[in-house]
């Protein structure tokens, strides 16, 4: 999404070079992974990071963000969840049009057709990205962790209440207590989708934690 602003630090460099060691061992060409969790836990660092280390290491990696994917551009979305809070869940976002471009990834279809949200204009455009020189994909959002057409999930484990800070710190919307239901209404929704993760980032961002997924 063109206006988001990401906020790099050691911690997510640091799990980010243990899940690159991790999905090593696991790679093939047009390998997708999911970097999934609340608002504020860190995705787009961590995705971000696994995609430059990747890429430093050869594995050339480009980033789907789900906030292209949202039905309604960023301001509209906000203001139909003010209205009505039963707004906020997955029918919020276009899922199926991600996983479709990361079949056709997978696929080796190139270049591949996806959406662009544009935050200051609150508008979604469409933009063609070329991924032929791709190794891999990384998935990033919320709910990314439900995708189908990925090979490696990672699980940020941080709830609403650990996220503040830095929510407030990227300072997209304006902090108002209706925020506080939509994150709790996200959180209710997010933790389920812990147990289907191959990978968790613990909520201190200390270490990872390797799983079975319940898939």
């Amino acid at each position: 999404m063109i206006g988001d602003k990401l906020i790099i630090e050691q911690h997510h460099t640091d799990r980010a070079a243990e899940i690159c060691r991790l999905v090593k061992d696991r790679f093939r060409d047009k390998f997708v992974i999911t970097v999934a969790g609340e608002s504020g836990s860190g995705k787009s660092e961590v995705g971000s990071e696994i995609a430059r280390l990747l890429t430093e290491e050869g594995f050339n990696t480009g980033v789907l963000q789900q906030d292209d994917y949202f039905v309604f551009p960023p301001r509209t979305n906000h203001e139909m969840r003010r209205r009505n809070l039963e707004q906020v869940g997955l029918y919020e976002v276009k899922l199926d049009f991600l996983d479709s471009n990361l079949r056709s990834f997978k696929r080796g279809d190139s270049p591949i057709y996806k959406p662009l949200a544009i935050y200051d204009q609150d508008r979604i455009t469409t933009e063609e990205m070329d991924t032929s020189s791709l190794a891999a994909l990384i998935a990033e959002g919320t709910y990314t962790t439900l995708l189908r057409f990925a090979d490696f999930r990672v699980f940020i484990d941080r709830d609403y209440h650990m996220t503040l800070e830095a929510r407030k710190r990227r300072a997209r919307d304006k902090w108002e207590p209706f925020i506080q239901d939509v994150l709790e209404r996200e959180h209710q929704i997010i933790s389920q989708h812990k147990a289907l993760a191959d990978v968790v980032i613990l909520s201190d961002f200390g270490s990872v934690q390797v799983q079975e997924p319940l898939l």
